[in-house]
C-alpha cells in the first residue's frame, strides 16, 4: 500500500516537473501571439514558424550545416537575433502594407506566410527530422541535477524553466519601465491618439514583431534540444497550442498568456500520464473550451467595447 503510495506521487511529482518545463515553452510562444495582438489586433499565424526557424537555426549553426559551426552560446545568441530580425521582416512584407485593410485580410495573409515559411525550410533543411550532434551540446545538460526519489529534475529542464523566467522578467521591464514600452501600451490604448502624440507606429510596431519573435526564436531552441528533434512542421502544432494558450489566459493580456501556457503544458502532460498520450492535446483543448465557457475573454482579458 505505502509503495502504491509513493509510486503514483513519485509519479504526480515527475509529471508535475514535465508540465512546468512544457507549459513555459508554450508561454514564451504565447507571449509572442499576445504582444501582436495587443498592438495591432493581429493573429500572427506565422509566428509558430518562427518559432521552427529558431530551432533549425540553432541546430544548423551548433551542427555545421552552414559550413561553420559556432560555439553553444554564440549560436543561440545569433539565433535568436535572426528570429527577431525575421519577424521585423515579415510585419514589413506581409502586415505593414495591409495595416488599413480589413482584419480578414491581414489574417488570411498571415496562413500564407505561414505556409510559404514551413515550405521554405522543407526546401533547405528537407523533410527528415534533424537531431543535434551531441558533441555540440555541453554535457551536463543530459544529467540530473536534482534527484528526489524516482523524481529526475534534469539540467536542461533547469536551463529551460531559467531561461523562460528570464525572459519574462526581461519583458516585463521593457513593457512598463521602457521608452519604447510605454509607446507599445499608448499604441495598445489607442493607436491613433498614440500617432498624434508623435509615436512612430511602424517602428514600435516592428519593436514589437521583434520581441515576440525573439522570445519564439528562443523557445524554438529550447524544445529542439529537449525532444533532440528538428523538423519543418513542428512550428504549427506548437503555434496552435501557443495561440490556444494566449487565448486560454485573455488574448492581448501577457501575463495571461505566460498562465495560460502553464495550464496548458500542465494539462498535456498529465492527461498524457493519466490517461493516455493519445489524447494529451485533446485534454489541453478541453481545458481550454472550459474555461473560455465560463470566462470568454479569459482568464485575465477585459470586456472591450467597440467605440461609436
Amino acid at each position: 500500500m505505502l509503495t502504491a503510495i509513493f509510486e503514483q506521487s513519485s509519479l504526480f511529482l515527475q509529471q508535475l516537473v514535465n508540465g512546468i518545463t512544457l507549459g513555459s515553452i508554450y508561454a514564451l510562444i504565447a507571449v509572442g501571439y499576445t504582444m501582436v495582438y495587443g498592438v495591432i489586433q493581429l493573429i500572427n499565424f506565422a509566428h509558430g514558424e518562427i518559432y521552427m526557424l529558431g530551432a533549425f537555426l540553432g541546430f544548423s549553426l551548433l551542427s555545421g550545416f552552414f559550413g561553420f559551426g559556432l560555439p553553444f552560446g554564440l549560436a543561440v545568441a545569433v539565433s535568436v537575433v535572426v528570429c527577431a530580425l525575421a519577424g521585423v521582416l515579415l510585419d514589413i512584407v506581409a502586415y505593414r502594407p495591409l495595416r488599413r485593410a480589413p482584419r480578414l485580410a491581414a489574417l488570411i495573409t498571415a496562413i500564407g506566410m505561414s505556409i510559404f515559411l514551413q515550405n521554405l525550410a522543407l526546401l533547405i533543411w528537407g523533410g527528415q527530422i534533424q537531431s543535434f550532434p551531441q558533441h555540440t551540446i555541453p554535457p551536463f545538460l543530459g544529467e540530473p541535477a536534482l534527484l528526489l526519489g524516482d523524481v529526475v529534475v534534469s539540467w536542461l529542464q533547469v536551463v529551460i524553466l531559467t531561461t523562460a523566467i528570464f525572459l519574462m522578467l526581461a519583458l516585463h521591464l521593457i513593457v512598463h519601465y521602457s521608452r519604447i514600452g510605454r509607446a507599445m501600451r499608448a499604441i495598445a490604448q489607442d493607436k491613433t491618439a498614440a500617432s498624434l502624440m508623435g509615436v512612430d507606429v511602424d517602428r514600435v510596431v516592428s519593436y514589437t514583431f521583434a520581441l515576440g519573435s525573439g522570445l519564439g526564436g528562443a523557445a524554438g531552441i529550447l524544445v529542439g534540444l529537449y525532444y533532440n528533434a528538428v523538423y519543418p512542421t513542428m512550428g504549427y502544432f506548437a503555434g496552435i497550442k501557443a495561440f490556444a494558450a494566449a487565448v486560454l489566459g485573455g488574448i492581448g493580456s501577457i501575463p495571461g498568456a505566460i498562465l495560460g501556457g502553464g495550464i496548458l503544458g500542465l494539462a498535456e502532460v498529465f492527461g498524457g500520464g493519466y490517461i493516455s498520450s493519445s489524447y494529451s492535446n485533446g485534454i489541453a483543448y478541453a481545458v481550454m473550451i472550459l474555461v473560455i465557457l465560463v470566462k470568454p475573454t479569459g482568464l485575465f482579458g477585459r470586456q472591450q467595447r467597440d467605440k461609436a
